[in-house]
């Protein structure tokens, strides 16, 4: 048990999925997990451990933003040996090329300020995912025939952003979507030694305006949960 995560020792697995919201770590352990049993509900963030394929696996929510990710993650690989994070969220789309329900590979994330900012000080960290992780998510969207793109994404620590300035600049230079965690938490995985990626699924669009209509969103997240799922058994 750790300050904000109830679990008892040995509750938790060592590959966790990092959805930021608990209700869609509900429904993800729901789906996809043999037998999954609840082990953490403090300040009704919801953890939950099952089976997938013979392997143990936790799927745990994290909050909105960088700070929120950054309390669990701490206390998951700090508390709890966690040794593959990875998570799975939704992202609006920065290119044209890249579509509502395609899914996103962040290799690396750019970023304003995280938690850990204070660490570097005057460096520019450039926060990168495990390459293993990345390379087998890819093989397993393949193999999917789920419209894949694998790049740099931004991670934003606000949620209603006021800098078009800052957007035309990140589109200009190829960023693929925007979302609020993946900078801090793959700071956190090199910190500590663990491995990490972010799979992500575009659910809105900030140069179309498009969104994924609430109906579709459970059958597109679900192939983002698959391929997440697939990538940490490799």
């Amino acid at each position: 048990m750790s300050t904000h995560i109830g679990a008892k020792p040995g509750e938790i697995a060592e590959t966790v999925l990092l959805p930021g919201d608990p209700y869609r770590a509900r429904w993800a352990a729901e789906r996809f997990l043999e037998a999954p049993r609840l082990v953490n509900e403090v300040r009704g963030m919801l953890g939950f451990t099952g089976r997938w394929r013979g392997h143990d696996v936790t799927i745990h929510g994290t909050g909105m933003g960088m700070p929120s990710l950054s309390i669990y993650v701490n206390e998951l690989i700090r508390d709890f040996d966690a040794k593959t994070l990875i998570r799975i969220g939704s992202a609006g789309a920065m290119q044209p090329q890249v579509k509502i329900r395609d899914v996103v590979l962040a290799m690396t994330a750019s970023t304003l300020s995280t938690p850990s900012r204070g660490h570097f000080r005057e460096l520019a960290y450039a926060p990168a995912a495990d390459f293993g992780l990345l390379s087998a998510a890819h093989a397993a969207a393949q193999a999917k025939a789920v419209p894949i793109h694998v790049g740099g994404i931004y991670s934003s620590d606000v949620f209603y952003d006021e800098r078009p300035d800052l957007t035309e600049q990140m589109t200009r230079h190829g960023v693929l979507c925007v979302e609020m965690e993946t900078a801090e938490l793959y700071t956190l995985a090199a910190r500590h030694g663990a491995r990490a990626l972010s799979v992500l699924t575009i659910s809105d669009h900030l140069l179309t305006h498009e969104a994924l209509p609430a109906a579709d969103r459970e059958r597109s997240f679900a192939d983002m949960v698959e391929i997440a799922l697939t990538a940490a058994f490799a």
